[in-house]
């Protein structure tokens, strides 16, 4: 799920993937599963249930300078839930291991609606104002701080996402979901 607005901007880095991926330029899923950093898992088993809640993994170490996370740990444990049907927690322990979004980062996610609207119909001052209020109100969120980098005529991999991920990581690395496992953890 890619929750950026131009799909061709999104096309080469799914270069060689063979299932669909979706765009989600409205940002609904993340709004839905509370989802706050990106990228994020869910998994979802053969009968529609989240057996695994918000969860930071990554496929590859890529960002592993930035996270700090080991990918072969987060996909050992990805391989025995699909091999071995061994998920990390049970259906139940999923239903509550991820809070809900708190007051602001509501309020954040509705200013940033807002302010693509605006964008979207031309009004840039206004945008910018509502981009600028839900950065303030949930400044580790990178499904809008990061988000809003290419509508507002950024690089959400260059010198501002450099400053972001060191924001990120003076702040502890706060993630809004299920922190990474080792997989004896899980």
């Amino acid at each position: 799920m890619a929750i950026d607005e131009d799909v061709e901007k999104v096309r080469p880095f799914m270069e060689g993937i063979t299932y669909p991926v979706l765009m989600d330029a409205d940002h609904l899923l993340t709004e839905l599963y509370a989802i706050s950093n990106v990228p994020s898992v869910l998994m979802i088993d053969e009968s529609d249930r989240i057996v695994q809640p918000n969860w930071n993994a990554y496929a590859t170490n890529t960002f592993k300078d930035y996270t700090g996370i080991e990918s072969s740990d987060q996909v050992e444990i990805i391989r025995r839930w699909v091999v071995d049907g061994t998920p990390m927690m049970t259906v139940e322990e999923a239903k509550t291991a991820v809070g809900d979004l708190s007051e602001d980062e509501e309020q954040a996610r509705l200013y940033f609606r807002i302010a693509t609207s605006l964008r979207n119909s031309g009004d840039e001052e206004g945008a910018a104002r509502n981009f600028d209020r839900a950065a303030e109100l949930a400044p580790h969120d990178w499904t809008i701080r990061r988000a809003m980098m290419p509508l507002r005529g950024g690089d959400p991999f260059g010198e501002e996402f450099v400053a972001l991920a060191a924001e990120f990581n003076a702040a502890g690395r706060p993630f809004h979901g299920v922190a990474p496992k080792r997989p004896s953890q899980a």
